[in-house]
């Protein structure tokens, strides 16, 4: 399997964010990139760079507005005297249908949901060579591999067409998807990260052409709080192609199994031409985030059940914290997901 990932990835790096209100270092380091690479080798999959395909695949899922508000933002934001070094918002709409701001500081309440996304100089260049990672390996599988991985950073999962949130500034799994969409009439995103894949969720939720499923931690009393729950199916035309599969916390394999085997029922009754993993490998049990309880050898098997879908297979790289075994739980998916024939 073919691993695509380019170095200016590693540019964007946040400081800081508030978790429960308290300053907190940024757990979305460039680091998390060295872990992976070296995961990724350990399976036997080849390092490739990315070409540059420029705006129009971002554009496919993310209104103008925002590209250019993400363009520009920091530029615009260093210009406010005594402002912060990072773009982070303190002023939120309580609703989104008032009028537009031509303040940064208004935008960016506007365009982001949450302190954990902060925008220096060299976000918008990391973001988009993210996505022209998870644009290459649609290509790749388009053209007939039977699967890829987008070693994406920073993640996507938690970005909708216009916000920014929870680490996420362009949403490479619905990147993934759109350009599926160029060859596949019908295309499923399944998401296993810890967190819902509320972004994801939102770019599709009034489409019947791209199913959306989530295995996630159950945000009652966890980010992102307010999306993520079984009764959310879609809405207009996309009705019934949403499905949430919210788990009680410290969930482990077993329960998660369980949950991706309701996954692929859904999936197989939606007859997709190809498929977009969102892979989240914060559920581990060691990781910083520790809300879930999945083993190392438990990616292995959710890899196996995922790949017995027989689909062509975009794995996207979402959500994973520094800890030791953080290659580790990319090896043992990507060697489980080669072993099904």
């Amino acid at each position: 399997m073919k691993t695509f990932c380019a170095d200016e990835q590693k540019r964007h790096n946040p400081k800081g964010f508030l978790s429960s209100g308290a300053p907190r270092p940024n757990p979305e380091k460039p680091e998390r990139i060295e872990r992976l690479l070296a995961g990724a080798r350990a399976a036997g999959s080849s390092i490739h760079r990315p070409a540059n395909h420029g705006l129009g695949p971002i554009a496919a899922v993310h209104t103008p507005e925002y590209l250019e508000f993400l363009q520009t933002v920091h530029g615009r934001w260093q210009l406010i005297p005594g402002a912060s070094e990072e773009v982070v918002p303190n002023i939120h709409p309580i609703n989104r249908t008032g009028s537009y701001p031509a303040s940064a500081v208004g935008q960016a309440g506007y365009h982001m949901a949450d302190t954990a996304c902060p925008i220096s100089a060299e976000t918008w260049e990391s973001a988009c060579w993210s996505a022209w990672a998870a644009v290459e390996a649609a290509e790749v599988v388009m053209s007939g591999e039977p699967a890829a991985y987008a070693l994406c950073r920073p993640p996507g999962h938690h970005a909708f067409a216009d916000v920014a949130g929870g680490f996420c500034f362009i949403n490479n799994s619905a990147v993934a998807a759109q350009r599926l969409r160029k060859s596949a009439a019908r295309v499923a995103i399944l998401d296993v990260d810890l967190h819902h894949g509320n972004g994801t969720q939102g770019i599709f939720y009034a489409r019947s052409d791209v199913l959306t499923v989530s295995i996630h931690a159950d945000p009652v009393r966890f980010y992102p709080f307010f999306w993520g729950y079984a009764d959310e199916r879609g809405e207009g035309a996309g009705l019934g192609y949403n499905h949430n599969l919210p788990l009680v916390r410290k969930s482990g394999d077993e329960v998660l199994l369980e949950a991706l085997a309701a996954a692929r029922s859904r999936i197989e009754a939606f007859a997709p031409e190809a498929l977009v993993v969102a892979l989240g490998l914060d559920a581990f049990e060691g990781d910083p985030f520790g809300e879930l309880s999945v083993s190392t050898p438990g990616f292995a098997r959710i890899a196996e059940a995922i790949a017995k879908l027989r689909l062509p297979t975009v794995i996207v790289q979402e959500g994973g914290y520094l800890c030791d075994e953080l290659g580790d739980n990319l090896t043992s998916f990507l060697n489980g997901f080669g072993s099904v024939a």
